[in-house]
């Protein structure tokens, strides 16, 4: 083992703070990893504060982060897809089974042995998993992807959560060239999905309860913007819709949504409301709607994700913050006070 600087809770109600923590050396399949940017997820905020405690209660201390770009340090004796210096990426995944037919159909994001990125239990060192939020992380190479060269780092991090969170269920539901795609919330996820689905030639709708993002919704890639409580606007677009993307996690009436659906039209869930959302059967029913969620991608889906990036040349929209700043961060987060990603520059630790 080496140890690593961190940031870590100890608690819910903690601060994250400064300390350091044990990584394993990399055995013969594994790449050690100098962490150069780690972009901050809504969910290493419910993971810190154990707001997710019914389903997945956290462990302290925590580490959290899961959108790592950095650059390969050391390599183990039989590793072959990196070598050192490469530029390289690590998202919400660290380990699967890899022999269930989840992972062999490449979908290991929906291994039920799957290793998480942090607080997920660490059959090396026992304990649980720490995240980016470090100088460094060990990973084995098959859960180690790799970053296009033409990206700028700090805005590529957030691709390995919020991109692949929104890039999966595009590719999945058919998005291409002449389908009409609805965005609904234009934040850390839904600023990505406008960019994405621009750029998969689709027609995009933003929908947002704030005028003030419209000029950013059309910078984006959308070719119109919807105020939401508008009923005239919505009515506009009733049953429309090929596919229809719900990023908001705050409670709202997803049946508004629904009945902007064509026939066979598609809502997929992104977004974690608090509270279960409310779904009017005949919504569905009148046009053969379908109402779906999606987590992130597997592996192979999550490359081909930054590939199609690196092609596209998109990256998130972030604010570089050191990692000291991080627990403000946290709190303007809260607030949605953030165009539209935190990426914290992992430099400002090693200057500690």
């Amino acid at each position: 083992m080496f140890n690593s600087n961190a940031y870590a809770a100890a608690s819910a109600t903690s601060p994250l703070a400064s300390t350091t923590i044990a990584r394993r050396d990399p055995a013969e399949h594994d790449v050690q990893i100098q962490i150069l940017f780690c972009g901050i997820c809504h969910s290493d905020l419910h993971s810190v504060r154990n707001e997710w405690s019914e389903f997945m209660p956290t462990v302290y201390p925590i580490v959290p982060g899961h959108e790592i770009v950095g650059r390969v340090t050391t390599t183990g004796s039989a590793v072959t897809r990196y070598k050192t210096g490469d530029l390289v990426a690590v998202g919400c995944l660290v380990d699967s089974d890899r022999t269930c037919p989840r992972c062999k159909a490449g979908l290991e994001n929906f291994c039920p042995n799957q290793t998480l990125t942090f607080n997920s239990p660490d059959k090396y060192l026992g304990g649980v998993t720490y995240g980016g939020y470090s100088d460094s992380i060990v990973v084995d190479e098959h859960f180690v992807l790799r970053v296009p060269s033409n990206l700028g780092l700090a805005g590529a991090a957030p691709l390995l959560c919020a991109g692949i969170t929104t890039y999966s269920p595009m590719r999945h539901w058919g998005v291409t060239k002449g389908k009409k795609v609805g965005v609904v919330g234009l934040g850390g996820l839904g600023h990505m999905a406008v960019k994405i689905a621009h750029a998969l030639g689709a027609h995009v709708v933003a929908f947002t309860t704030s005028p003030s993002k419209k000029d950013d919704a059309l910078r984006l890639g959308a070719d119109e913007v919807v105020i939401s409580r508008n009923t005239d606007e919505m009515k506009k677009h009733a049953g429309s819709f090929d596919f229809i993307l719900d990023a908001v996690s705050a409670e709202h009436d997803i049946n508004a949504y629904i009945n902007l659906l064509g026939i066979d039209g598609n809502l997929t869930i992104v977004g974690v409301p608090p509270k279960p959302l409310s779904v009017i059967a005949f919504g569905l029913i009148a046009g053969r709607r379908s109402l779906s969620g999606s987590n992130i991608g597997g592996i192979p889906e999550t490359q081909e994700m930054l590939d199609f990036c690196g092609t596209h040349n998109i990256t998130a929209d972030v604010e570089v913050i050191p990692i000291q700043k991080v627990n403000e961060a946290y709190e303007r987060l809260v607030q949605s006070d953030v165009k539209f990603r935190f990426s914290i520059d992992m430099s400002s630790l090693r200057s500690e």
